[in-house]
């Protein structure tokens, strides 16, 4: 007789194991502890042999039948099912160590070496945020350049071009990773273009305001009653026009008080190479100020939170956004003014460009030699 759910949810344990049949060797095995267990007994080669299903009621009867079924099948054709099974395993454990998010990681793990690591965190995050999700499960061979068209094209629907084609950039990287450790053969990434599939962007600067509304926004960082260690940070950037990134992740052990000197080490940086900021008298009592406010030995400007971490760009958008200047300037936008500044008072270029960081000592002697 066929089983049914009532006739197993009504057998109950006994001293010792006994079984209830469900025909051609579809078996329910029924414990002393009173677990169920579904077993498919066959012969093959005359060798009888006996194949765990799972456990009832986790596996119902109706999915027992149907695994059933389907051993049944690859037996006919004079498979094992129980070796078939073990092999289904390992290509399953094959695909989960080469999928793509695996070597991925492993590129991230190997290309980090030598990027900030606010650069490399953002590039995995990004990975996490917009790829994994998508292809990540996803043998790396098994990718496709319509997968990963589909992918960025989600990403630019939601209006993140500039992350699209990022996003593109690094599943390339990764795919040449791939190969060259010989985890995959051809590039789906190779004859994409952001271009090709993207829309067209307008680049856009930083912005910023005429050097003619200086004086204005000085005296207002001057007078601004916010957060104080905010207005410093302000001051500080007026005074030094470094990047953003580079001035909330600032440390005491970069500068030099005695020489009025700030040493920003290479990891910081955006040119990944050590850069070197004098500091005028007004910049040394703005950092005095600082010293004298926070109790933070390590960081000029430590998070609110105290947990650690630096002061966030927002507080000094958000500082800027109260002293009336939201969309008109950033912190950023102190580079440009002094750029233009500094031209329009006839300094040599190669030197603002150095002090601007936007090339290293290198660079700047390749380009005076």
């Amino acid at each position: 007789m066929k089983l049914t759910d009532s006739i197993i949810k009504a057998a109950k344990p006994k001293d010792k194991p006994y079984s209830l049949t469900d025909g051609q060797g579809l078996v329910l095995y029924i414990q002393p502890s009173g677990a169920k267990w579904w077993r498919y007994r066959y012969r093959i080669n005359a060798t009888a042999k006996m194949l765990s299903l799972g456990i009832y009621p986790d596996v119902t009867l109706k999915e027992a039948r149907n695994q059933h079924v389907r051993f049944k099948e690859l037996l006919a054709k004079g498979i094992d099912p129980s070796l078939y099974r073990q092999e289904q395993k390992q290509k399953e454990a094959i695909a989960v160590k080469n999928s793509f998010e695996s070597v991925a990681r492993q590129w991230w793990n190997h290309w980090k070496h030598g990027r900030t690591e606010r650069h490399a965190g953002y590039t995995i995050r990004r990975l996490e945020t917009d790829v994994f999700l998508i292809i990540g499960s996803k043998p790396i061979n098994e990718v496709t350049a319509p997968a990963l068209v589909m992918m960025i094209k989600r990403i630019e629907a939601r209006g993140a071009l500039d992350i699209a084609g990022r996003a593109l950039t690094a599943c390339g990287q990764v795919f040449r990773y791939a190969i060259g450790h010989g985890l995959a053969e051809p590039n789906p990434a190779a004859d994409i273009k952001p271009s090709d599939v993207l829309k067209p962007t307008k680049k856009t600067n930083y912005a910023r305001l005429d050097q003619k509304d200086l004086p204005d926004l000085l005296r207002k960082i001057d007078e601004y009653d916010g957060q104080p260690l905010a207005k410093l940070a302000l001051q500080l950037m007026a005074l030094t026009f470094v990047r953003t990134s580079e001035l909330i992740g600032a440390r005491w052990d970069e500068i030099e008080l005695d020489k009025k000197i700030w040493r920003i080490p290479a990891q910081h940086m955006k040119m990944r190479a050590p850069h070197i900021v004098p500091l005028s008298d007004q910049a040394f009592t703005v950092l005095e100020e600082i010293k004298n406010l926070s109790s933070d030995e390590t960081l000029l400007f430590p998070s609110e939170r105290r947990d650690g971490k630096t002061m966030s760009n927002n507080t000094i958008l958000y500082a800027l956004y109260l002293m009336g200047y939201h969309s008109r300037m950033t912190g950023h936008g102190f580079r440009g003014i002094a750029s233009t500044i500094l031209h329009e008072r006839g300094y040599n270029h190669d030197h603002i460009e150095l002090q601007l960081a936007r090339r290293n000592v290198i660079q700047y002697q390749q380009a005076i030699a």
